[in-house]
C-alpha cells in the first residue's frame, strides 16, 4: 500500500486539522535576515549616491539656457538675472552636424534681456549712434564707439547683422513665416546681410537641425500650457472619479449582486454607445474634402486633432471597441455560472472591508511612500546628470588643426592655438568631464535606477502584506466581528515591518533584477534598431517576451507569498513554495473562480473609466452647448482627456486593489479552510453560509475526480482496513 502522504509529492501535502489555529500567528520571528541586512545597506548607498548627486549637480543647467562662457542666462542674484533669453550671433550656423553631436551651435551666444525686432547690419548702425547703442545691446562687453567695424567683426564682439527674432523656450530664434507661398522673416522676403540682399528662405538652412526640436519642444509647450489653462478642470474630473470609485465600493458592501450585474450591463451599454459614437462620426466626415486620407499618408502630426478629421481613424475607433465588446459578451456567456460564485466572494470581500473601512484608504499611504520614492529617484538623476563640468572647444571659421578640441576660455587668447588660428573662438560646448567622479556617473545612474525598482516593488510588496494580513485576521474570525482584533491593519502593519522587512526585501529584489534586466533589453533593442542582423533581432525579441512573461508570474508568486507570510510568518521561500502548491491542488478553482473575480472588478475599473472619460470628452471638445462657454480654449482638447482617463483609471485600480487584495487573501484561506476542516461540528468551516451554499451548489456539478483531501482520507482508510485483516 501506498505510505501517507505519497500521493501529495507533487504538489505538496495539505494543510492539517488544527484546533489551536486562529488566524494570523501572533508568535513569529524575523524572517530572510540576511536580505534584510542587505536591503539596509543598500539604502544606506542609495542615500549616499544622492548626496554625492546633491553636491555635485547643478539642476540649473536643465532651467537656464547656457551662453559661450557656461552662464546661465536668467538665474536670480547673477549679473544676467534680467538677461533671460539667448541670442545667437549667426543662427545659419546652427546647420551643422556638430549641433545634433554637441547640441551646441558653433557660433558666439549671449544672454539678452529682448530679442532683436528689427533688420540691422552693423555697418549701417555704426553710422547712426541710436542705432548702435540699440545694436550693442546685442554685443559681447567691451566695444566702444571709437573701435571700427572691421575690429569688431574680427575679435567677434558682436554679430554681422541682426534678424527680427521671438523667444520660444528662452531663446530667440527668427520670426521665419509664410506671405503669399513666399519665406518671410518679419514680414520681409529679403534682407541686407551687409554683403547684400538675399532671400529670407536662405534663414530655413541655419534652423534645419532645429526644425524637429522646435516643433518637438513647441508640442510640449502648448501641452503645457493647456495643462496650465485646464488643471482645476482636470482636478475636478479626477475628484469626480474618486467620489465614483468609492460610492461604487460603498454601494457594492451593501448590493454586491445587484451591483455586479448593473456594472456588467452599464460595460456594455457604454462600449455599445461608443461604437454608435464612432460610427455617427464615420459617417459624417462621408464626401469631406481630405476625410479618406490614410493615417500613413498622414505621417505624424503633433496636433493629435488632425487625426479625428479622417474616417479611418474613426473606422479603427469602431473595430477596436467591437472587438472589445464581443470579448466581454463571449466571455459573460462562458463564465456566468461562475459568476454567481464569484459574485458570492465579493459579497464576502465587501463584510470583511465594511469591518475595517480604513482598508480602503490604506492605498493613500502606499501612493505617498511610491511619491516619496519617485521624487527620490528623480531628483537624483537630474542631480546626476547635472554633475558633470562645462567643456569648451574651438570652434574655426577656417581650416585649423585644432578644431574642436578642448580649451580654456580665460587664456585661450594667449595660447598658440589662438595664435595659428587667428579665428577661432573657444566656446562652451557642452557638459562633461574626464575626472574618475564623472566615469563613474553611468554606474551611479544605473544604481539610480536599480534602487527604484527595488524601493517601489518593496512599498508595493509592504501594502500587499499588510492587507492580507488584515483580512486573513478577519476570515479566520470564527465569530464575525467579535473575533476580529481591533485595528487590524495597523496590526498587521507593525507585524511586517518588525519582522518580514526581509522577506519583503527578498521578493522585491527578484522582481527589480527582472525589471532592470527588461531595461537592459530595450536599451539593447533601441541600439539595434538600425542593424541588419535579423537574428539579433529575434533573439532579442525572444528575450523580451520571456522576460515579460517572468516578471508577471513573480508578481502574481510574490503577491500570495505575501499572503503565507502574512498569515504564517515563515520565510519567502517557504511561503512562495505554500502558496504555488495550494494554488496546484486548487488550480480549477483558481482558474475559474479567482480570475472570475479579478475580470469583475477589471469590469468596475472599466465602468468608471468610461463614465469619466465620455464626460471629460463632451466637456473638453466642446461638443455640448451647454459646455461651450465654460470648457477653456485649449490647443489640444485630448490633453486634459488622456490626463482624466489615466488619472481616473489609477484612482479607481488604487481603491480595486484593496477588493482584489481582499479576494486574493480570502481565496487561499477559502481553498486552507477546505483542507484544513470538513464542516461537522468538530471541525467547522470558517467561510460565510452564502459562500459554502455556493460552493457545493458548484461542487456538485463538478466531475466527481476525488480531491487530494479526499484521496488521502481514502488512502488512511486503506490502510486501517489492510491492518485490521493482516491482524484477524
Amino acid at each position: 500500500m501506498p505510505e501517507d502522504g505519497e500521493y501529495y509529492g507533487k504538489n505538496g501535502e495539505p494543510r492539517k486539522y488544527d484546533p489551536n489555529f486562529k488566524g494570523p500567528v501572533q508568535k513569529r520571528g524575523c524572517t530572510d535576515i540576511v536580505c534584510c541586512i542587505l536591503f539596509l545597506i543598500a539604502v544606506l548607498g542609495y542615500i549616499a549616491v544622492g548626496i554625492l548627486a546633491w553636491s555635485q549637480g547643478d539642476p540649473r543647467k536643465v532651467i537656464y539656457p547656457t551662453d559661450s562662457r557656461g552662464q546661465f542666462c536668467g538665474q536670480a542674484g547673477t549679473p544676467l538675472e534680467n538677461k533671460r533669453l539667448l541670442f545667437y550671433f549667426n543662427i545659419m550656423k546652427c546647420a551643422s552636424p556638430m549641433v545634433l553631436l554637441e547640441f551646441q551651435c558653433p557660433t558666439t551666444q549671449m544672454c539678452v534681456e529682448t530679442c532683436p525686432e528689427r533688420f540691422m547690419t552693423l555697418i549701417k548702425a555704426y553710422t547712426n549712434t541710436n542705432d548702435f547703442n540699440y545694436y550693442k545691446k546685442f554685443c559681447s562687453d567691451g566695444v566702444t564707439n571709437s573701435m571700427g567695424v572691421p575690429e569688431i567683426l574680427k575679435q567677434g564682439l558682436c554679430p554681422a547683422m541682426l534678424v527680427p527674432s521671438k523667444p520660444f523656450t528662452r531663446r530667440c530664434f527668427p520670426a521665419l513665416g509664410m506671405k503669399g507661398g513666399v519665406v518671410t522673416v518679419g514680414n520681409n522676403s529679403k534682407f541686407d546681410d551687409g554683403t547684400g540682399m538675399r532671400d529670407a528662405k536662405d534663414l530655413l538652412d541655419g534652423v534645419t537641425n532645429a526644425t524637429v526640436v522646435m516643433e518637438a519642444r513647441q508640442a510640449v509647450m502648448k501641452i503645457f500650457e493647456d495643462f496650465t489653462h485646464s488643471w482645476y478642470w482636470i482636478l475636478l474630473g479626477l475628484v469626480i472619479a474618486t467620489v465614483l470609485s468609492l460610492l461604487f465600493l460603498i454601494l457594492l458592501r451593501f448590493l454586491a449582486g445587484i451591483m455586479v450585474w448593473v456594472m456588467i450591463a452599464l460595460v456594455i451599454v457604454v462600449i455599445g454607445y461608443g461604437i454608435f459614437h464612432c460610427s455617427m462620426e464615420y459617417v459624417a466626415l462621408k464626401g469631406q474634402a481630405g476625410a479618406n486620407v490614410t493615417i500613413q499618408e498622414l505621417g505624424f502630426q503633433t496636433d493629435f486633432s488632425v487625426y479625428l478629421q479622417i474616417r479611418q481613424t474613426w473606422l479603427a475607433f469602431i473595430i477596436i471597441l467591437a472587438i472589445v465588446e464581443v470579448i466581454i459578451i463571449l466571455l459573460l456567456i462562458f463564465l456566468r455560472k461562475r459568476i454567481l460564485i464569484a459574485i458570492a466572494l465579493i459579497k464576502e470581500a465587501s463584510r470583511a472591508i465594511g469591518h475595517m473601512m480604513c482598508s480602503l484608504f490604506y492605498p493613500l499611504f502606499t501612493f505617498l511612500l511610491l511619491a516619496i520614492v519617485i521624487a527620490y529617484w528623480a531628483v537624483t538623476a537630474v542631480f546626476l546628470s547635472t554633475s558633470n563640468e562645462p567643456v569648451y572647444k574651438i570652434f574655426n571659421e577656417t581650416n585649423c588643426e585644432y578644431s574642436r578640441q578642448t580649451c580654456d576660455p580665460a587664456n585661450y587668447t594667449m595660447t598658440t592655438m589662438k595664435a595659428q588660428c587667428p579665428d577661432s573662438k573657444c566656446l562652451f560646448a557642452f557638459y562633461g568631464g574626464e575626472t574618475v567622479y564623472h566615469k563613474y556617473l553611468i554606474g551611479l545612474q544605473f544604481y539610480n535606477v536599480f534602487l527604484f525598482f527595488w524601493c517601489a516593488n518593496f512599498v508595493t510588496g509592504l501594502g500587499q502584506m499588510t492587507l492580507a494580513g488584515a483580512f486573513a485576521s478577519y476570515y479566520w474570525a470564527f465569530n464575525k466581528p467579535g473575533e476580529i482584533p481591533a485595528f487590524p491593519v495597523f496590526s498587521s502593519l507593525g507585524r511586517s515591518l518588525r519582522y518580514h522587512t526581509g522577506t519583503l526585501a527578498f521578493g522585491s529584489l527578484i522582481l527589480a533584477i527582472i525589471q532592470i534586466i527588461r531595461v537592459l533589453l530595450e536599451y539593447l533593442d533601441h541600439k539595434l534598431k538600425g542593424a541588419q542582423n535579423k537574428f539579433a533581432k529575434f533573439l532579442l525579441c525572444c528575450l523580451k517576451c520571456c522576460f515579460w512573461c517572468l516578471e508577471k508570474f513573480v508578481k502574481f508568486l510574490n503577491r500570495n507569498a505575501y499572503i503565507m507570510v502574512a498569515i504564517y510568518g515563515k520565510n519567502f521561500c517557504t511561503s512562495a513554495r505554500d502558496a504555488f502548491f495550494l494554488l496546484m491542488r486548487n488550480v480549477i478553482r483558481v482558474a475559474v473562480l479567482d480570475k472570475v473575480t479579478d475580470f469583475l472588478l477589471f469590469l468596475g475599473k472599466l465602468l468608471i473609466v468610461g463614465l469619466v472619460g465620455v464626460f471629460s470628452f463632451f466637456f473638453f471638445s466642446g461638443r455640448v452647448k451647454a459646455f461651450q462657454n465654460t470648457a477653456p480654449n485649449l490647443n489640444y482638447y485630448w490633453v486634459p482627456i488622456l490626463t482624466v482617463v489615466v488619472g481616473s483609471y489609477l484612482i479607481a485600480h488604487g481603491f480595486f486593489s484593496v477588493y482584489a487584495m481582499c479576494v486574493d487573501t480570502l481565496f487561499l484561506c477559502f481553498c486552507e479552510d477546505l483542507e484544513r476542516n470538513d464542516g461537522s461540528a468538530a471541525r467547522p468551516y470558517y467561510m460565510s453560509p452564502a459562500l459554502r451554499e455556493i460552493l457545493w451548489k458548484n461542487k456538485a456539478e463538478e466531475p466527481s475526480e476525488p480531491s487530494a483531501q479526499q484521496q488521502h482520507d481514502e488512502d488512511v482508510q486503506l490502510k486501517q482496513e489492510a491492518q485490521e485483516e493482516d491482524t484477524s
